[in-house]
């Protein structure tokens, strides 16, 4: 934190008043089923973004992303222009959520460091929208519970950048705790259970380097198959809300209902939500041997089912089944590229790592990036004196 500060400084030649930090995520199980108000199993992890302001007079911001030095400039009276295309559309989204809350908004500078890969899966964006929201309330004095909070971001998403996603990304930067799994109900929208990860065991990211962009994916139809879905099986079924509502039985047993794509869809998320209630027992009762099966048929379903996943996902995944040391591993995030994670022993987990990065170089010919993931802290924001 101190090196960070400093670096704001020395290029502003103030320091900054507050610093804040927000923790990339990764989905363990429950693939989608945020949106459908169902269950999820996830962690913070130790990959962050930080980021840190000082109040100016104006009202022009400017933020420099210390990544590539680049400055992102807007002005105040800019909150309702269309979303611009770097990264500080979602800085300016937080200010119009907290603007349309009715909180006080001030011209400040800022800067921000982040070590949470873009565009992979892992959240950078709801880490950033996060952070910069504390950052902000904390100079602005902006109070608001975490699942409010969540919710400003994830109205980043939908009403500002056009992308309906569900709360799992901002809710769990939120909440995580470190070494430990939550489980979410997000039709409560609360923590309901956390859990240690089993000692000896890390999750290893492989980034298949090929970016997701889930404004320009299929994100937004694969929602509307599952609300669709829901729906018609609450025709037949009165009392559902969402797919969160069926179980497998029902939905194999209205299969008639459905579109084959609705059905394929509905598979998937109830199949989901299943596997986290599954998960949280064998978690508990330290089987992880069939944990780590709970992720390949997640992935499995992925494919099959959601259609979210791609070759080099699925090779990832392949190659987890073939290399010892695997116990499970599957697509994390929204998918249409991004990351795998592999729930692996700990001792055995750089060697794994380098296996299944030359084995993917040769049959791809990409080098991917990985690393042994943490389960870190959530979100927190602090005056700097």
């Amino acid at each position: 934190m101190q090196e960070f500060i400093n670096r704001f400084t020395e290029f502003f030649g103030f320091k900054p008043t507050v610093f804040a930090q927000a923790p990339g995520r990764l989905e363990l199980l429950g693939n989608h089923t945020d949106y459908n108000e169902g269950f999820v199993l996830s962690c913070a992890v130790s990959q962050n973004i930080r980021f840190a302001l000082a109040p100016v007079a104006g009202n022009e911001c400017r933020v420099v992303d210390f990544r590539d030095g680049h400055v992102m400039k807007f002005t105040l009276d800019q909150l309702d222009a269309p979303p611009p295309r770097n990264g500080s559309r979602y800085i300016i989204g937080m200010m119009r959520q907290l603007r349309d809350r009715g909180c006080r908004l001030g011209a400040f500078c800022g800067a921000l460091q982040s070590s949470v890969p873009l565009g992979a899966g892992m959240s950078s964006s709801a880490a950033l929208e996060i952070s910069c929201g504390l950052a902000i309330g904390g100079e602005f004095g902006i109070e608001l519970s975490k699942p409010e909070w969540a919710r400003a971001g994830q109205g980043v998403e939908n009403d500002y950048l056009g992308l309906k996603t569900g709360l799992l990304d901002q809710f769990s930067s939120l909440f995580g705790q470190k070494d430990h799994i939550i489980m979410s109900d997000f039709r409560t929208v609360e923590v309901i259970n956390t859990m240690p990860l089993p000692p000896g065991y890390v999750f290893v990211v492989i980034n298949s380097m090929k970016k997701h962009h889930l404004v320009d994916s299929d994100y937004n139809v694969r929602r509307q198959d599952c609300e669709s879905a829901a729906a018609k099986l609450s025709a037949v079924y009165p009392g559902v809300k969402t797919l969160r509502d069926v179980s497998m039985k029902q939905l194999d047993d209205a299969k008639n209902s459905l579109s084959q794509r609705e059905y394929s869809r509905a598979r998937h998320v109830v199949g989901e939500c299943e596997r986290v209630k599954l998960a949280l027992d064998l978690l508990n009762n330290g089987e992880v041997g069939k944990f780590g099966q709970l992720l390949f048929d997640s992935h499995e379903s992925s494919r099959v089912n959601f259609e979210n996943s791609t070759p080099e996902l699925d090779y990832l995944v392949e190659l987890a089944h073939s290399i010892p040391g695997c116990l499970g591993a599957r697509l994390s995030g929204g998918g249409f590229g991004g990351i795998t994670i592999h729930l692996v022993k700990a001792d055995d987990a750089a060697q794994y790592a380098s296996r299944v990065c030359a084995a993917y170089k040769l049959k791809t010919g990409i080098d991917a990036e990985s690393f042994i993931c943490e389960l870190g802290a959530g979100a927190s924001a602090m005056a700097v004196r």
